[in-house]
């Protein structure tokens, strides 16, 4: 069996770690996820890495160096999923990861080699992304811990069940001056490597995202008695926004989403008085983003001034743009170049990804494999035997890029 072909039956073996009983869905601090944390040790371990989990739940895995103590070069993505989800969102990353430490066993390297399989990237449970990736980066908020999922637990409860001290949360947290790098592969979760017809791709930087929750505001009434000239009907008034926000977001370079409305009183018979939804923004840079949205806000308000209506906006989540290191970038195009693509494509990730928390505390690199159709989050995940293994040789010849700029003379 080829290590591609392994490492696809080891994301298949990863599914059955789920809560669903007809699909796929893993959540932070679970049993589901002390059961994919000890499955992917035992693949460490065979890889030959020392294995522990963190104080935030991460899996990890270490390889010294050509002496004991080193500076690591991290490889790895999250374990976590959404809800419904496909295999390989994360999980291929950890795998390949672990898979590249096994090639490379026999290899000296200027540096450790550690995997890591994140505990919660995609903040199903309490509606917080990055967990795992703060906490390693130093970045935890005390303020998480009151966070409670869906049947009320705490965040600062589940860590307890799961067998983590909250009081040592600090320990996961890695110095700069611990790492060389980080670096991950993942699927692009787009649709771009597959119209170029390539396997692999480059990451240049990582979306810098806002989110808002937007309130449109007006009077609910009789449905019948009340003439037009007479309504504030805020979901008449959300409709506009909505298309408006799609109107300007299409004619640039930003993502922005509307992925949630709920409208007051909700009665067949009254017009709407109030409307809740949720925007995304996302643009590979902060400064396209803010530019975005300061435009949109003014659109907005301009539009609910003219029905009647009151406008409320909550920030609810800021992440900044993440670079990827000029140095990485490089070291995964010669890298890719490798594997026959000598001039691989580079993508801005319209996704998030843990790599943006580990930005904090160190330099990030990322390989993008190719996807069927870009779908993602979804059970129709799918990737190609021979996309991976070039991806296991692009990420392979990586690090030994990553090793000859490390040692090469000062």
């Amino acid at each position: 069996m080829t290590t591609a072909a392994i490492v696809l039956e080891r994301c298949t073996a990863l599914d059955r770690f789920t809560s669903m009983t007809t699909g796929l869905e893993r959540v932070h601090l679970s049993p589901e996820h002390a059961g994919a944390n000890a499955l992917a040790a035992e693949w460490m371990a065979q890889a030959g890495l020392r294995t522990w989990t963190d104080a935030a739940g991460n899996i990890c895995g270490r390889r010294e160096g050509r002496e004991p103590g080193l500076p690591a070069l991290l490889l790895g993505s999250h374990l976590d999923t959404v809800p419904d989800a496909g295999s390989y969102d994360g999980m291929l990353g950890v795998v390949m990861a672990v898979a590249v430490a096994e090639r490379l066993r026999g290899t000296e390297l200027p540096f450790a080699l550690e995997v890591i399989g994140f505990s919660d990237e995609e903040g199903t449970r309490f509606g917080k992304a990055l967990l795992g990736s703060q906490a390693v980066a130093g970045t935890w908020d005390e303020d998480w811990w009151v966070l409670r999922d869906k049947d009320g637990v705490s965040l600062l409860q589940a860590f307890q069940e799961f067998g983590l001290d909250p009081r040592r949360i600090g320990d996961a947290a890695r110095r700069p001056e611990e790492l060389v790098g980080y670096l991950e592969a993942h699927i692009e979760q787009g649709p771009y490597l597959e119209a170029a017809d390539a396997s692999l791709g480059y990451v240049t930087t990582i979306a810098g995202a806002r989110r808002f929750r937007l309130s449109v505001i007006g009077e609910a009434r009789h449905a019948g008695g009340t003439p037009y000239h007479r309504r504030k009907d805020a979901l008449v008034g959300a409709a506009e926004a909505i298309t408006t926000i799609e109107r300007m977001a299409r004619a640039s370079e930003c993502i922005a989403t509307v992925g949630r409305i709920q409208v007051r009183p909700g009665a067949v018979n009254v017009i709407p008085g109030r409307a809740d939804l949720t925007l995304d923004l996302r643009a590979a840079t902060d400064v396209e983003r803010d530019a975005m949205w300061g435009a949109m806000l003014a659109e907005l308000q301009h539009l609910c001034d003219a029905r009647g209506l009151r406008l409320d906006v909550v920030e609810t989540h800021v992440a900044p743009a993440a670079p990827c290191a000029a140095w990485l970038q490089r070291a995964v195009v010669a890298g890719i170049a490798g594997t026959g693509d000598p001039s691989p494509m580079g993508l801005w990730s319209r996704a998030g990804h843990d790599a943006m928390a580990i930005a904090a505390i160190a330099d990030v690199g990322m390989l993008f494999v190719r996807c069927y159709d870009g779908i993602s989050h979804h059970p129709g995940e799918a990737v190609r035997e021979i996309d991976v293994a070039r991806g296991l040789d692009a990420f392979e010849a990586t690090v030994l890029e990553v090793a000859a700029t490390v040692g090469a003379p000062r």
